[in-house]
């Protein structure tokens, strides 16, 4: 190169203006930032949208001019990344809850212990793993108001209830109120929901190779426990304590006996049930002072309400109510404002062997390996053939419904949820985050350039 084009290039470099190279590299690195910084916010928006979203888009309607807890006319399946019941935003009180071996009541884990929430007045749906099997309706009780669920839980060396606040997301224990109990279940809730009948398993040898059961009134508030009854461990229908409706009296099945006593735990009344006949269920005891009985026609899986006289046992025939046929068995939820009969039905599993027009234990005509599906029926008085008011997907085996919805009543058009719940929302949420500050950070030190 020579002096002269040397002296040109420098002279051509001296009037391009300088580059601030450090500057504007912050620059850079600052508006990066900020960008991703909108965009995470943006995620995490949108993330916390998501479930608001899917909840308006599962609300169905309540029937006109109404305000308060419905039946839903038919329940669908927790979705992927359903919320948990203790999640926010609170669900509020539950109308159903339900329980089996359909697509996310269970897993690897669990053992068919996830329970499935459905709320009051809207289709939102909430999940509590118990985690491993315990049907609904017969371990896991829902309260008469729906705000709580009362699920076993601890260990057999630390028996408990656990009772989930769905208006507040806690859980509160209730220790076992029987000293040398390996195992702690709910039987029934009062009906103003602040005692609890619980049913605790008690080794009677040191080589556990006999038990009793002890069942045990328990105030919630004061912890206070009343006795009802001690006895060898016999085969129990799953099914709840019934409470009358002032909760004076309460009645229950053990053996093949109904026993009928006061909530100060005195005895009042026992009487022999005949074959193939157990107590109702939860609200077993009619408006009009008697107490219902299923029975099952004999040959046949046609199943019947009778009543009793609560004070002797005589059996005053069968109520003038449908009949339900094809099913194992049914179990009674209360009664509703027209006199008709709210009933779960539980429809059998065309693949098992077991014959269900024939004898068989009360409890095992509602396990799971029994059962196909269930649904809820009304049987109205009078009619010629009941009604399905809820239906359910093929494998949800339990359902348990709130008094306080019985009792109503009312039914709207459900509306399940259905692709991904908020928590799939929540981690992909978490994943743009944590990813926004790998980026920033990789782009503030490109920025900055190397060291030394």
């Amino acid at each position: 190169m020579s002096v002269r084009l040397r002296e040109a290039l420098r002279e051509a470099a001296a009037e391009v203006p300088a580059y601030p190279v450090h500057d504007r590299a912050v620059r850079t690195a600052r508006r990066t930032r900020r960008r991703m910084a909108a965009g995470v916010a943006a995620v995490l928006m949108l993330v916390a949208l998501v479930p608001l979203a899917g909840r308006a888009g599962g609300v169905g309607p309540a029937p006109a001019g109404v305000d308060g807890p419905t039946l839903p006319d038919r329940i669908g399946l927790p979705v992927f990344g359903a919320l948990h019941a203790t999640d926010r935003p609170r669900l509020g009180p539950a109308s159903v809850i339900f329980s089996g071996q359909a697509r996310g009541l269970t897993g690897l884990l669990d053992e068919n212990g996830t329970i499935g929430i459905v709320g009051a007045d809207a289709d939102r749906y909430r999940t509590y793993q118990v985690g491993y099997e315990a049907p609904v309706g017969e371990e896991v009780l829902l309260s008469p108001d729906g705000r709580r669920i009362a699920a076993p839980g601890g260990s057999s060396e630390h028996p408990r209830v656990d009772l989930v606040d769905l208006v507040d997301g806690v859980i509160r224990h209730l220790p076992s109120v029987v000293p040398g109990s390996v195992t702690t279940e709910p039987a029934g809730w009062a009906p103003d929901g602040k005692s609890l009948v619980v049913r605790d398993t008690v080794p009677t040898n040191p080589e556990r190779s006999a038990y009793a059961n002890v069942l045990s009134l328990v105030r919630l508030d004061t912890g206070r426990a009343v006795r009802l009854l001690e006895t060898e461990q016999l085969p129990i229908f799953g099914d709840p304590v019934a409470f009358t409706a002032d909760g004076s009296r309460l009645a229950w099945r053990i053996g093949d006996k109904v026993l009928i006593a006061d909530a100060d735990g005195q005895s009042i009344t026992s009487f022999p049930l005949p074959p193939e006949t157990g107590l109702a269920g939860k609200g077993a005891w009619l408006p009009d002072g008697s107490l219902s009985l299923v029975s099952r026609d004999p040959d046949s899986t046609r199943w019947r309400l009778r009543h009793v006289d609560p004070a002797t046992g005589q059996d005053l025939g069968a109520l003038e109510l449908p009949a339900v046929s094809g099913v194992t068995t049914i179990r009674l939820l209360g009664w509703r404002p027209d006199g008709s009969a709210l009933v779960v039905a539980y429809r059998p599993d065309p693949a098992t062997p077991a014959r269900f027009d024939q004898p068989m234990e009360m409890d095992q005509r509602t396990a799971y390996g029994h059962v196909r599906s269930v649904a809820v029926l009304a049987l109205a008085p009078g009619a010629a053939a009941p009604t399905t008011v809820l239906a359910a997907p093929e494998q949800v085996l339990a359902i348990d419904v709130a008094d306080r919805v019985v009792h109503s009543g009312l039914v709207r058009d459900a509306d399940p949820p259905w692709g991904v719940g908020g928590r799939f929302w929540w981690g992909i949420g978490l994943a743009a985050l944590l990813l926004g500050g790998v980026l920033a950070r990789r782009a503030v030190t490109r920025a900055r350039g190397p060291r030394g």
